[in-house]
């Protein structure tokens, strides 16, 4: 049970005393490498009461393999009649290169050439084994210009379901203040020019009616949460190499065991609130829609011995009688890459929050192993998408422009999703975000050089890590000497809270302040009402921070004093190199 305590401390050694009670002396402690190692990693009884999940098996191959190099059969799209350069658009005829791959069988890499190719359509990709590969992201490089944004041309169909379901919920945006009352648009967290995902796939879920379960391959019948093996009634239809889905399933309504495991106990911490307003409430979403698993694990199959099997990454959750889980079919692409290119979009004006146009480069669904790597992407409302994906790594992003986005990489309804090196230039809504419904998923070494902020937007998104990010903010002046600052800005409605489930961890996240406080002047880091459970592992920054996160975090704040673990996905992979 995650009790939910707090530790605010504003030195390492310090801390390491507090939490674990030594009695050895704070010099010795000070001189001493283990007095730098988070007490989360070495104190027996911290780790106990505050586990952490292995963080380091997201991205392309658990984490461990390399993204492909070997290019397989390349197809050039200047063989199809691609001229880049020319002002003319060259859609059409990178869909014939697109169907000239079709013909091949195993990897195939779709090559652009240097210079401007224009784009006037989406360009779906639906098959496995397939690379879009430019000359580079760089000046001289490749660029995919769209001029016109998915409001425009997109004829797929695609966001049917959810424009019925914004219209069917009223979902506005209404600012009375600007004078704005307009009912949301469909591309403000879907769709991409670049759209990913199975032939027929719905990429977006939201009309409950519509809802079928994924075929059954087994019912598991017992696992522990973060171990790899787990018991099935019957293993006949499994075989080792095989990607499933693990769906938990919340059939017992708001006292379904699957709640408790993403939430813990909530009532103790509503009990001692005396605001209504701080109290925490699980949302009707998460049991409303009887066909949608709350939470979904997809991983491979690594070995089968009788009717144990060994998966590709740990159990998000216990599976028991009390709290059961399925082994389902699941719809995927594998294999799919898009890189060393620069994805651009005209100057546009910004119309507000949730009234987003379309210029949206990457849409990624359906997708188990896949990557998108060297890239820069100009003026979008959202870089990249994800949506009902695992496995992805995101890498070397960079996010440009004066338009303001509403995402730059957005982690949504995915597992085992790893974006680093991100570089978000331009002004971003929510620069980072994990989204509803996803899991164990990393941003490493993200820099957010514009009013950052970490957005775990609602809807039982858990175990998911900020690590090692530089976060550029601008604090608010609340009196002489007091300043302030909203870190965490979660989103959601009501009927998906609260923020975020157990585990949620920030790790040795810095905070670049800029003009207004003076060097001794400290600084207030404040989050709105978020989830439970939290880890708060070295913030810091080049003013002193004080830290307020509700409900209550775990938190080792060590200020300025170096850790001597900078990131914890690296120290988590190392440990299982080393295995």
């Amino acid at each position: 049970m995650d009790d939910m305590k707090i530790w605010v401390c504003n030195a390492a050694p310090l801390c390491a005393i507090l939490i674990a009670g030594a009695p050895t002396p704070l010099n010795a402690q000070a001189n001493s490498a283990e007095a730098q190692m988070p007490a989360i990693l070495t104190d027996p009884a911290v780790m106990r009461d505050y586990p952490l999940p292995d963080y380091s098996y997201a991205g392309y191959g658990f984490g461990l393999e390399a993204i492909p190099s070997d290019p397989g059969t390349i197809i050039n799209v200047t063989d199809h009649g691609v001229v880049p350069d020319d002002g003319n658009d060259d859609a059409k005829a990178v869909l014939k290169a697109l169907a000239a791959a079709d013909t091949v069988t195993g990897r195939v890499t779709i090559r652009f050439p240097k210079g401007r190719i224009q784009i006037g359509e989406v360009i779906p990709i639906t098959r496995s084994e397939i690379i879009l590969d430019g000359a580079g992201e760089g000046q001289g490089g490749t660029e995919l210009y769209f001029p016109r944004p998915l409001k425009i041309v997109d004829k797929s169909g695609n966001q049917d379901e959810l424009r019925e379901y914004l219209k069917r919920e009223d979902k506005y945006q209404r600012e009375p203040d600007q004078n704005i009352d307009a009912l949301f648009t469909e591309y403000s967290w879907s769709g991409g020019f670049l759209f990913i995902g199975p032939k027929g796939t719905r990429p977006v879920s939201y009309d409950g009616e519509k809802d079928k379960r994924d075929p059954v391959l087994t019912v598991a019948s017992k696992g522990k949460q973060f171990d790899r093996v787990l018991q099935v009634e019957n293993a006949k239809a499994l075989k080792v190499g095989q990607v499933v889905q693990l769906q938990w399933f919340s059939g017992d309504g708001a006292d379904s065991a699957i709640l408790k495991s993403l939430y813990g106990d909530v009532s103790k911490w509503n009990a001692a609130q005396t605001e209504k307003s701080l109290e925490l409430n699980i949302g009707s979403h998460h049991w409303t829609f009887p066909n949608r698993p709350v939470v979904g694990q997809s991983t491979r199959i690594r070995a089968i011995k009788g009717n144990n099997i060994t998966l590709g990454d740990p159990l998000l959750h216990n599976v028991s009688a009390n709290q059961p889980a399925v082994v389902a079919q699941w719809d995927h692409l594998t294999q799919v890459g898009v890189q060393n290119m620069r994805l651009a979009f005209p100057d546009n004006p910004w119309f507000g929050h949730h009234l987003e146009q379309g210029y949206n480069g990457i849409y990624m669904t359906g997708l188990f192993d896949g990557w998108a790597k060297n890239l820069v992407i100009h003026n979008a409302d959202s870089g990249i998408l994800t949506d009902n994906a695992a496995s992805l790594t995101i890498a070397n992003i960079t996010t440009t422009g004066e338009h303001k986005a509403h995402y730059s990489v957005h982690i949504g309804a995915v597992h085992n999703v790893l974006v680093k090196d991100l570089r978000v230039e331009n002004p971003v809504i929510h620069p980072v975000s994990v989204n509803t419904r996803s899991s164990r998923s990393v941003y490493q070494r993200a820099v957010v050089l514009r009013d950052a902020i970490l957005d775990q937007h609602s809807g039982s998104n858990h175990q998911n890590l900020f690590d090692q990010l530089t976060l550029h903010i601008k604090p608010k002046m609340l009196g002489a000497g007091r300043w302030t600052y909203r870190l965490w800005e979660g989103g959601g409605a009501s009927y998906w809270k609260p923020g975020h489930g157990l585990m949620n961890t920030v790790w040795n996240a810095r905070l670049q302040i800029g003009e207004g406080p003076a060097a001794d002047d400290r600084v207030k880091i404040t989050s709105g009402l978020e989830g439970p459970g939290a880890r708060i592992i070295r913030l810091y920054g080049n003013r002193p921070l004080d830290i307020s996160y509700t409900p209550t975090a775990y938190i080792e704040d060590t200020n300025d004093i170096a850790t001597s673990v900078p990131s914890l996905y690296d120290y988590q992979l190392a440990k299982r190199k080393k295995k």
